[in-house]
């Protein structure tokens, strides 16, 4: 199964994911839950971020990424998933910060976004175990480490 992605760029950042990576990874995310799938990707820089993650989920800074569920009537019965909307400087400085690859992160923040679209949450412990390790197979069946690991222990 494949998602289809519109891809709305509105960020000056120069080093973005491929719209088909983008693909790839929100395909990997939704091959085991629907047999088809639109999503939105928009790409923002900062202050689009800090004003979307405001006037949303009523905190004033710029976060990873954002998700919106389609809230289409099941009866429709339409591919359409949702939003992403990820803020490109944050998934930037974060992966630096975490010590992972630029590409890993983007992926990740693909991944955990859409999976939001699906219907994961991580609220409660327990829900986030089984999104954490849902995130973790994805990516690993990618070829990336898992995103929560941490870099920075000293494991000498």
């Amino acid at each position: 199964m494949s998602a289809f992605i519109d891809l709305q760029v509105a960020s000056e950042n120069g080093d973005l994911p491929s719209e088909e990576q983008l693909t790839s990874w929100a395909s990997a995310a939704v091959r085991d839950e629907r047999d088809e799938a639109e999503i939105s990707i928009r790409i923002v820089d900062t202050e689009e971020g800090q004003e979307l993650n405001n006037q949303w989920r009523k905190k004033d800074y710029a976060t990873n990424v954002l998700s919106f569920p389609s809230d289409l009537p099941a009866e429709l019965e339409l591919p359409l998933l949702g939003d992403l909307v990820i803020c490109a400087p944050v998934v930037e400085r974060e992966a630096k910060e975490q010590q992972k690859t630029i590409t890993s992160h983007w992926a990740h923040m693909v991944i955990h976004g859409t999976l939001h679209l699906l219907g994961y949450d991580h609220i409660e412990d327990d829900e986030a175990e089984a999104m954490e390790a849902l995130e973790t197979r994805i990516m690993k069946n990618l070829g990336y480490d898992s995103p929560y690991e941490d870099k920075t222990e000293d494991n000498g």
